[in-house]
């Protein structure tokens, strides 16, 4: 009888508000249904010439990067987050929220800077070869940053903070209780570590580094900055160089398939992670004081990543700015400015209204099927930018193409491209990717109402609307803040899709750093890049205060 009820639940009929959500999320699957169809459809004799030549090289090359990246960020991540969690030292206090910092560094950015100071021609080497007289390339014992190690260490040292965040708050998480039977019973700190804190956190550092390597596989510009063939840059190049749009689909579902597999790994591992629903024990944590050598060297394990991905390229981009302090005012920086903050608003408009619609039905009325299509419709931020793009312009071709027929059987007129390459395009791209982010936070803000106050209002006479605009909407304020301000930096730092499905002529401050570093305009490209930068420090201000506030009630 139970699984009868279960069953009729499951098939009860559709509320208006729910077929508005299924009808508005069916266009956000769009881009994995295109994608796989014209993989599908492409020649088939393409894909021989991909095996033997391109996709194994790419794989590997992108295996490596991924592998050596997350390796990295797990060690920075892992260990600071430990240090600052279970130890006093000198600057502790400063170094625990200044430790995700390099989130507000692009990849990209970071990537032309380090290629701009530790090239055979960059600054450094320069001062090196005055100083050590060097005469020859074959002098210089600075390894060649334009390679995949270089590529591996800059963007480990971009996104470890993602491991870092994950690292401290399931160290926060812990029972202390254990921690402390451990330490009476004789064992070491790094015995303690490796036995009790490391085996429960590792769910928590398997969803760090998940983040890690979507974020590795989603980059398209440090890549191409590095000389690294991976699989983004294969499929950019494969569309755009070679004009073999059905050869690229091919490479995405590949990519695709890859990316599936790591959201199914990273889910599993939240799952297995019990530490958010146990209680973490009535003992405090008590930080051991490390003193004299101890201490500096904890302060310079958690400060080397800080001041290498982070302080010293903001450093070297202001010392580039100010030698082309006249860029700020070119029309060319001002017009990019404006088009990243349009772009960004337009972002933040559609991905909030999304997010509270679909929270607001799920929350009056829960639909298992309903749920899983908007969870589904919503993974856009999983897909790389150059995937995303792909299946974005197949059904938009398509639709331009039948507007055009309408257009020529009515009025005699062709229009020609209306949605590919136009702002909406742009616009749909960047909510499609950055939806799952305002979704996780606005639902976790309407979890947090209660439905008392919703049934409380309507037995006073209020309509649905009025309860919303009157009570949910006012409770919500804060979480829809959170989830503007991360939305708005993510769609000002976007780069691949941007690049790929702008308008003719049309700049955002990503597209013009990225141009101008490209053409080796290094000073001109330093105070865009440092406006994306600033831009940046919001969320991490707002994340700072979190972790703060974390460290405080531990």
């Amino acid at each position: 009888m139970a699984r009868f009820d279960r069953f009729r639940r499951l098939q009860s009929p559709l509320t208006f508000g729910q077929w508005s959500i299924l009808l508005l999320s069916l266009p956000l699957l769009l881009p994995l249904l295109a994608i796989t169809y014209l993989a599908l459809m492409a020649d088939g004799a393409a894909w021989p010439h991909l095996l033997a030549t391109l996709l194994p090289g790419m794989l590997w090359q992108t295996v490596l990067l991924c592998g050596g990246t997350a390796v990295i960020a797990l060690v920075l991540g892992t260990v600071s987050a430990y240090l600052v969690t279970f130890h006093d030292f000198p600057l502790r206090g400063l170094l625990s929220w200044s430790a995700i910092l390099p989130l507000a560094m692009p990849g990209y950015i970071i990537a032309f800077v380090a290629v701009d100071s530790f090239a055979y021609s960059g600054f450094l080497q320069g001062y090196l070869r005055n100083w050590m007289e060097w005469t020859k390339p074959q002098h210089s014992f600075v390894p060649e940053i334009r390679s995949l190690g270089g590529a591996i260490i800059v963007m480990a040292l971009t996104l470890y903070p993602y491991v870092y965040l994950s690292a401290r708050a399931a160290f926060l998480r812990q029972p202390t209780n254990q921690i402390a039977v451990a330490r009476t019973l004789g064992r070491s700190p790094f015995q303690t570590f490796l036995q009790i804190t490391f085996p429960q956190a590792r769910p928590a550092l398997a969803v760090g580094v998940s983040l890690v390597v979507m974020e590795c596989l989603n980059d398209i510009g440090a890549m191409q900055f590095f000389g690294v063939n991976s699989l983004t840059v294969g499929i950019y190049s494969t569309w755009l160089g070679r004009g073999d749009l059905g050869s690229a689909a091919q490479l995405s579902v590949v990519m695709l398939l890859s990316v599936i597999g790591l959201v199914l790994f990273e889910v599993s591992m939240r799952n297995r992670d019990h530490l958010s629903r146990t209680a973490r024990g009535a003992i405090p944590i008590v930080r051991e004081r490390l003193h004299g050598f101890r201490g500096l060297c904890a302060s310079a394990a958690v400060a080397l990543p800080i001041l290498l991905g982070f302080v010293f390229p903001v450093l070297l981009l202001v010392r580039l700015g100010f030698k082309r302090i006249d860029s700020l005012f070119q029309t060319s920086f001002i017009s990019a400015l404006s088009n990243s903050i349009t772009m960004a608003v337009l972002a933040c408009i559609g991905t909030l209204f999304l997010a509270v619609l679909f929270a607001t039905v799920h929350r009056q009325k829960h639909n298992p099927t309903l749920s899983t299509v908007t969870r589904v419709a919503s993974l856009g931020y999983a897909i790389p930018g150059t995937i995303l793009a792909i299946g974005i312009l197949l059904p938009l071709g398509v639709l331009d193409a039948m507007i055009n027929k309408i257009s020529i059987y009515v009025f005699d007129i062709k229009l020609g491209l209306i949605l590919s390459g136009s702002i909406f395009t742009l616009c749909f791209a960047y909510v499609t990717r950055f939806l799952i982010i305002a979704n996780g936070q606005v639902e976790a803000g309407m979890t947090k109402i209660s439905p008392h106050l919703d049934q409380a209002a309507r037995t006073l006479g209020r309509r649905p609307a009025q309860v919303f605009f009157e009570i949910t909407l006012p409770l919500l304020r804060p979480s829809l803040v959170t989830a503007a301000l991360l939305v708005f930096v993510d769609a000002m730092k976007e780069l691949p899709a941007t690049l790929l499905l702008r308008p003719f002529d049309f700049e955002t401050l990503a597209t013009h750093v990225f141009t101008l570093s490209s053409l080796g305009q290094l000073e001109e490209a330093a105070f865009p890049a440092l406006a994306i930068v600033v831009a940046g420090l919001i969320p991490v201000y707002v994340l700072s205060k979190h972790v703060r506030d974390q460290g405080q009630r531990s």
